[in-house]
């Protein structure tokens, strides 16, 4: 192990300095410090030119500029952004905090979405919902990631924002996404026609009557999940793991869950009191998710079962699902004050920054104004990248299930939830685990577009800034750090390969 990860330690270090010295001869063609003052009409413009040429070294070759600079990013310096006399250091540091917060959440939402729509498009194969799966992925892969922004900016924050202002019930739109949503069940859940016509109108009654609660007695204006909502949605979750990884014949496990998602939402109540009177930050809600979990995880050790780690698995997952509501219902708690707030001025969703100026805010009024501004972003980013991971996910599967070992895994008389979770869906996992994290690193390293977009100043906007401005050492750092990102990828994948399957060894 030691000697695989040293041997491809240096093999990525001497890829980068290749890398970096190809990249700095180009930008030595591609840029020109000195294009803005040869236009210069002043009278003292050759002495202009020669201070320049003075602070950036412009009189030496650029092949012993690139050797200067190598040193002094060894050691630490990583330059100045000449035109503002900024610090590197001080401008990649905001800038790669900015694009991690934008593409964390659009990443994780997109994996998830992805494999679970694909995985049923593949188990649905040639009926209706796979022809629509298909034909939406493909649609949604096939937009311009600017003309997805734009609508967004439009319809989901200046339409909304304007219908907060005097909120209706517009009937028609109700009953047609109730209708939808009547379809997408029926399709995944599947079965005989009288099967998916119950499916139908069970969905179809259910998203009507949520919606029409929320209009009605107007939740939009005041959202809120409560300790009711709290509590359903955690027992909601913790059967459909049980049912999902355990099945329901597994009682250990299902009673683990049970317990969690039932001690989670009590409590909630002492846990308004510590958030009311202790002042809250990120290392306190670190520490009291990582106590749920460690607390999730003793139930389910207590609790056994056949498998002992099935329950702890899913009293964790339990666990972790009933602390995001408990803390987003917390968040939600600020929304009339936050709505209020004259710099919000009553339309809350946000269409450019990453912040509100001047908002004075609490850590609570602080994140709901972080999530307000960084919806539309992850929304757009979803879309595309949520597109890419169903086709793959749905190929992959489909190509699993022909497998030899999948139909012996059925003829033994194994349940097909065994099957598809256990033995099926691991191995498809496979191809996702070579694309997931060079995706990821690409999204670091900038989402040009959406950060344009949106006014974010992330990683993308950064380069295309340092690009324009004619300034060398900003575009170096930003080319060492996603190259050196990228390769910390390829290895997080071989390693990822070697955990879905446990015949891969790195020493193969």
């Amino acid at each position: 192990m030691a000697r695989f990860i040293a041997r491809r330690l240096a093999l990525a270090v001497g890829t980068l300095f290749v890398l970096s010295f190809l990249m700095y001869g180009l930008l030595e063609f591609a840029l020109d410090p000195l294009v803005d003052l040869r236009e210069n009409p002043a009278p003292n413009r050759q002495e202009l030119i020669d201070n320049r040429i003075r602070l950036l070294n412009l009189d030496v070759p650029w092949y012993q500029r690139y050797f200067l600079w190598l040193g002094n990013f060894l050691t630490g310096d990583f330059g100045i952004a000449w035109r503002t006399m900024q610090p590197v250091a001080t401008l990649v540091r905001g800038a790669i905090a900015t694009s991690v917060q934008l593409v964390f959440a659009a990443t994780i939402i997109s994996i998830l979405l992805g494999v679970t729509i694909g995985l049923v498009s593949a188990l649905r194969q040639y009926t209706s919902f796979d022809y629509a799966i298909t034909f939406v992925s493909f649609l949604l892969y096939s937009l311009p990631i600017f003309w997805v922004a734009v609508l967004l900016k439009q319809f989901l924050a200046i339409g909304a924002n304007d219908y907060l202002q005097s909120p209706t019930v517009n009937w028609p739109l109700v009953v047609i996404l109730s209708i939808v949503s009547g379809l997408f069940w029926a399709g995944a859940l599947g079965g005989k026609r009288a099967k998916r016509i119950q499916v139908f109108v069970g969905a179809f009654v259910v998203t009507l009557a949520v919606f029409a609660g929320a209009l009605l007695t107007g939740w939009v204006n005041n959202p809120t999940i409560g300790i009711v909502g709290i509590g359903v949605l955690s027992v909601a979750l913790a059967l459909g793991v049980s049912a999902l990884f355990a099945g329901m014949n597994n009682k250990r496990a299902l009673y683990a869950a049970l317990t969690t998602a039932v001690l989670g939402t009590v409590l909630w109540w002492p846990l308004q009191w510590l958030f009311f009177y202790v002042e809250m930050n990120w290392l306190w809600i670190i520490g009291l998710l990582a106590l749920s979990l460690a607390l999730a995880a003793l139930i389910g050790w207590l609790f056994g079962g056949p498998d002992r780690q099935i329950s702890i698995r899913g009293a964790m997952i339990t666990a972790l699902f009933t602390s995001v509501l408990i803390f987003v219902d917390r968040v939600l708690q600020t929304w009339v004050p936050y709505n209020n707030a004259p710099q919000i001025r009553g339309r809350p969703l946000a269409t450019i920054g990453a912040s509100t100026p001047g908002l004075n805010a609490d850590f609570w009024m602080a994140q709901l104004d972080r999530a307000t501004h960084i919806m539309l972003p992850t929304l757009a980013l979803v879309l595309i990248s949520f597109a890419t991971y169903v086709r793959y996910q749905r190929g992959a599967m489909l190509e699993v299930l022909n497998q030899d070992y999948i139909r012996t895994a059925r003829a033994k008389g194994l349940s097909e939830r065994v099957v598809i979770v256990r033995h099926a869906l691991r191995n498809a996992l496979m191809p996702l685990a070579s694309i997931v994290p060079v995706d990821f690193i690409t999204l670091i390293g900038g989402a040009v577009i959406t950060e344009t977009i949106f006014g974010w100043a992330g990683m993308g906007r950064l380069f295309i800034t340092s690009m324009d401005g004619q300034e060398v050492d900003p575009v170096m750092f930003y080319i060492i750090l996603t190259g050196g990102l990228a390769m910390i990828a390829n290895l997080v994948a071989d390693f990822l390969y070697a955990v879905i399957d446990p015949r891969i060894r790195v020493n193969a």
